[in-house]
Parts: C-alpha cells; sequence; structure tokens
C-alpha cells in the first residue's frame, strides 16, 4: 500500500487519536473557521508561487528577446 508523502506512514489509529485532540482543543464550533482559515492560506500560497512563476518566465522571455535582438 502507497502511504501519502504529508501523511508519513501514519495509521488509521494515529490519525483517529490527532482528530480527537485537534478537537478537544479548539472545539466543535472553532474547527470549520479554522480549516477556511487553512484553505484560504494554502490559496494565497498557491497564487504567490503561480505569480513568482510567471514573473520567472516572462523574465526569461525578456532576456530570450534582447538576445535575438543583439545577434
Amino acid at each position: 500500500m502507497i502511504t501519502p508523502i504529508l501523511l508519513g506512514g501514519l495509521g488509521t489509529g494515529e490519525l483517529i487519536v490527532i482528530v480527537l485532540v485537534i478537537l478537544l482543543l479548539f472545539g466543535a464550533k472553532r474547527i470549520p473557521d479554522l480549516m477556511k482559515s487553512m484553505g484560504k492560506g494554502v490559496k494565497s500560497f498557491k497564487q504567490g508561487m503561480k505569480e513568482v512563476e510567471d514573473e520567472i518566465n516572462s523574465a526569461g522571455e525578456t532576456d530570450s528577446k534582447k538576445e535575438e535582438k543583439e545577434s
């Protein structure tokens, strides 16, 4: 069985214990807010990564255009 990298070999029992600890620490009412905040953070991170990638690609395109003009 292939284990997802993010879980790193945690079994079902360990995951249940982690979920129960989270429930005890934060309470059932705050968990949806935490998940929403986490989702927004991930979305923001992905958007930032895409912007950096686009900036790198556009810089590479302008460099290649400069080289073509010099030739």
